[in-house]
């Protein structure tokens, strides 16, 4: 590692150090884990347990991916999921630090891992952002590869780890059927009809052999989720095509393209909104729309119109969440209208259902009573008929009467 490297790495460890101790002294663990706790009373459903994870926030919680915390902490507090958030964190390396130095890119992750068992080492470690997600679950994988790996790294971070502790994606705790069951009780708005792409990225199902939680192709976990808000995954070709990740700055020149081919896929299938599952994909997506756009105008192309969302939010809204609540107002793209456009179709198209059904109802119940009517009058009328039978049987009886006795009369008379 030349000198340069080492003092920018040892700057930005220094600048983690120093953002994790002034939320430790802002916003102590102990207290977070108990408020968390709280509110979860409060929000989870009465019959079910809650469900516990040490959360790893990253680097980019309360800045960039801030909407995908705020979404991800609503949607945990409405479903029963307690997050105890790491005490003493730090920047998990991600991209930057492997292609700096391999031992750098183990140790930083395994850092945080090893502190998350001294907290409990029967909690899962789980994370939102994507990235942190495979730096964090790469470092277990190598830990996990024997014992001389797993005492390189006790090496490197200077403190016992076991790796016990299983890593996973906030994603993929929420495709859990014994979460996703959960959510259908807590949704108050329904996104019918509105078509979305979901948007993996690159960092959630690669490398394979690390991330096995879903198709790494085709995955559907995140599609699964969209569909019970009641909108429509729509199948595209990009679900885990790269968007540039930090080349956007780098070599924005280059890397625009990557976003542009993103959003023609999506546009050409007719989306009408994208969700993803990674802070660094939704800041590039989002962000970069309108600057696309731009340069698309002067080349005489039509603009995209296509508001990217974190799942969670989509998830959030859909719970009651308000724009605030769930990160939807700190967008670059506006994101509230399309989806009260969605939430006021789906509730109208409920609506003239429950009409139609009630219009179908009474329709029944008035057939039912005329045909009970019918009935009523074809029994009376055919009660009047025989009734008046018997009356013109009885009259003709009674006519007939004297002339079949009169000779008897007469035989007594003689």
């Amino acid at each position: 590692m030349t000198e340069a490297m080492t003092e920018a790495v040892t700057a930005s460890m220094a600048e983690a150090a120093t953002e994790a101790s002034a939320r430790a002294a802002t916003n102590a663990p102990v207290e977070a884990a108990s408020e968390a706790a709280a509110e979860t009373a409060t929000n989870a459903p009465a019959e079910q347990d809650t469900l516990r994870y040490a959360y790893f926030p990253g680097c980019s919680a309360d800045s960039t991916g801030i909407s995908f915390t705020h979404s991800t902490n609503y949607v945990a507090q409405k479903i029963g999921i307690e997050l105890m958030e790491i005490p003493d964190w730090c920047c998990c390396g991600t991209s930057a630090a492997l292609v700096t130095d391999k031992n750098l890119a183990v140790a930083l992750p395994a850092r945080s891992l090893a502190l998350a068992e001294q907290m409990d080492a029967n909690l899962t470690v789980t994370t939102p952002c994507a990235g942190c997600y495979n730096s964090l679950k790469s470092a277990v994988h190598y830990a996990r590869r024997g014992e001389k790996q797993l005492k390189h790294v006790e090496e490197l971070i200077e403190m016992p780890y076991a790796a016990q502790a299983d890593v996973k994606s906030f994603l993929e705790i929420m495709a859990a059927p014994a979460v996703r069951e959960r959510i259908p009780a807590t949704l108050t708005k329904k996104l019918d009809g509105l078509k979305v792409a979901s948007y993996y990225g690159c960092a959630l199902v690669r490398p394979a052999a690390v991330c096995t939680f879903d198709n790494v192709e085709n995955p559907q976990s995140m599609d699964e989720l969209v569909a019970l808000t009641g909108a429509e995954p729509v199948k595209w070709a990009f679900k885990t095509e790269c968007c540039g990740a930090s080349h956007q700055i780098t070599k924005p020149k280059d890397s625009r393209i990557l976003i542009e081919r993103i959003f023609e896929n999506a546009a050409a299938q007719g989306v009408q909104a994208i969700a993803t599952a990674c802070p660094l994909c939704m800041l590039n997506l989002d962000m970069r729309q309108s600057e696309i756009n731009r340069a698309r105008a002067k080349q005489g192309k039509p603009s995209f119109d296509i508001p990217v969302y974190c799942f969670t939010e989509l998830l959030g809204y859909c719970m009651g969440g308000t724009p605030k609540e769930v990160g939807l107002t700190t967008h670059f793209t506006p994101a509230v209208e399309r989806l009260d456009e969605a939430a006021k179709a789906a509730e109208a198209a409920a609506a003239a259902k429950i009409a139609a059904a009630a219009v179908a109802e009474a329709t029944k119940k008035a057939e039912a009573a005329a045909l009970a009517q019918a009935a009523t009058s074809a029994k009376a009328a055919t009660s009047a008929k025989a009734a008046t039978s018997a009356k013109a049987a009885a009259s003709a009886s009674t006519a007939k009467a004297p002339a079949t006795l009169s000779p008897q009369i007469e035989e007594v008379q003689q």
